[in-house]
C-alpha cells in the first residue's frame, strides 16, 4: 500500500516522509537492544569485579 501511494503521487515530500518514517521505525529497535545491552554489560561487570 506505501508503495503504490508513492508511486502514485509525483510529490517528492511523500517520499521523503516516508522513507523518514521508514527509518525512525528502523532506529528505535536497534537503539533499546544497544541500551539493554549496555545495562546488562554494566550491571554484570560491577558483580564480577
Amino acid at each position: 500500500m506505501c508503495k503504490a501511494v508513492v508511486e502514485s503521487g509525483g510529490d517528492t515530500s511523500q517520499a521523503e516522509g516516508l522513507n523518514t518514517g521508514i527509518l525512525y521505525l528502523m532506529v528505535f529497535p536497534y537503539l533499546l537492544v544497544g541500551v539493554l545491552l549496555y545495562f546488562i554489560f554494566k550491571y554484570r561487570r560491577k558483580f564480577k569485579l
